[in-house]
């Protein structure tokens, strides 16, 4: 079983559509759905049927597909070893991240990494926290910023590099009055967040975890869509301080007291567990570990407004 098939079997796979997956391999269709044939004709079975939803995988596709995702990987890690060998750290590390985090805390981080390894190539992708997953497990990128929600697949490593703090933030003309300020107090308002399944939501959720939610005012798609909202009076929010550092610096929301311990949010790196890592993704792994914790944002400094919650 020729590698080169494995690989388009599992696009196959994942896509369950013979265009998407030849997009990926970058391939024509009909070369796609040759390999497939002749992977089949090496087997002596059918790996794909046809369904209502596209191409699903037969009971011998199914048996198949651990093993081409082993074999795959143990051919790339075959490379890496010897690559070592000859002590060179050139190479291309491709990185995912949160949108927000891609935007204000990766510039000068990555700047400085490229600095310090000129030799080293790096591309970066911005998606959601699931999507991230997902390209990690597939190989399009080969580590991810994003924040911590647990229930991490056993083949993906995971490091805290930050704690991000996470600050309460409403518009200066709606700001709850001076008074007596508490969990409960804080649970009565109302609230902009983003949408369920997402990693702030689910930083959102768990600081209620202990009480009923508080009402939301609006789902949005995104942090920068929170600060427009809350500055302009639809609702509050709890967010991290990095997301919303210059609409706090512009004055366009305040942040108010947090009733009891300050929350943090745990920025975390996630990569593939291999048994050789890449010289290059090793490089930028120890630089996160050693430095990325030390980086402050732009206007990363508490901002409290006088009023507290009523």
């Amino acid at each position: 079983m020729h590698p080169r098939l494995l690989k388009t079997f599992l696009a196959v796979a994942r896509h369950r559509n013979i265009t998407r997956a030849a997009r990926e391999v970058h391939l024509a269709q009909s070369s796609v759905s040759d390999q497939i044939q002749s992977l089949e004709s090496e087997l002596g079975v059918v790996l794909f049927i046809r369904s209502r939803h596209g191409l699903d995988l037969t009971t011998a596709g199914d048996a198949l597909k651990p093993y081409a995702e082993e074999i795959l990987q143990l051919a790339e890690e075959a490379r890496i070893a010897v690559e070592a060998t000859t002590g060179m750290t050139a190479g291309t590390v491709t990185v995912g991240a949160l949108e927000t985090i891609a935007t204000v805390k990766l510039p000068q981080w990555l700047a400085a990494f490229r600095g310090d390894h000129p030799e080293i190539g790096l591309r970066l992708k911005i998606a959601g926290s699931d999507a991230l997953l997902r390209q990690l497990e597939e190989g399009e990128i080969d580590v991810a910023f994003c924040f911590d929600k647990g229930g991490l697949d056993e083949r993906l490593a995971r490091r805290t590099i930050s704690a991000e703090p996470l600050v309460l933030v409403a518009s200066p003309e709606h700001a709850p009055a001076s008074g007596q300020s508490d969990l409960a107090a804080l649970a009565a308002m109302r609230f902009v967040v983003t949408e369920t399944g997402c990693v702030y939501r689910h930083l959102f959720d768990t600081a209620f975890a202990e009480m009923a939610a508080p009402e939301l005012a609006a789902e949005v798609g995104s942090i920068g869509a929170i600060a427009g909202l809350v500055a302009t009076g639809v609702g509050m929010g709890l967010v991290q301080r990095l997301a919303v550092a210059h609409a706090l610096a512009r004055g366009e929301i305040v942040e108010l007291p947090w009733p009891g311990s300050a929350r943090t949010a745990s920025l975390v790196l996630i990569w593939r567990r291999r048994r050789v890592q890449p010289p290059a993704l090793k490089l930028l792994l120890a630089a996160a570990a050693r430095n990325f914790a030390a980086l402050r944002s732009a206007g990363d400094r508490p901002r409290h407004a006088e009023p507290s919650l009523s």
